[in-house]
């Protein structure tokens, strides 16, 4: 059930994605980071946790889980260090996944050779 709730989840949050890339003029750029906006707003009014324990990671991995860490990280950073933590603490939530992108994309860009558009 756990992975049929994950596809279900990530599946709808790609489908509103593709509506808004196709009804809409918006840059995909602007959906994403409407995506993750959207992801930190859920999570500070509570919505994001319970999506996340039903949709598993099809709630986690896309940009509203990454909004999601970043909101998370930044009430703990709170409640430990003070409001020194609002500038912390969405680093320190999210310094895992975004040195693993940056890492990837090193490797890559040393295995292959991007070539320019023709």
């Amino acid at each position: 059930m756990q992975y049929l709730n994950a596809f279900l989840c990530g599946g709808l949050l790609c489908a509103v994605g593709q509506i808004l890339i196709d009804r809409t003029s918006w840059t995909p750029a602007r959906i994403l980071t409407g995506y993750v906006v959207a992801g930190v707003i859920l999570s500070a009014i509570g919505v994001y946790d319970i999506l996340a324990q039903w949709g598993g990671s099809g709630a986690t991995v896309p940009l509203t889980g990454f909004g999601h860490a970043l909101a998370k990280g930044v009430r703990k950073a709170v409640e430990e260090q003070g409001w020194i933590g609002v500038l912390t603490g969405g680093l320190g939530a999210a310094a895992g996944g975004v040195t693993t992108a940056i890492s990837c994309g090193v490797v890559m860009a040393l295995l292959f050779r991007p070539g320019g558009k023709r």
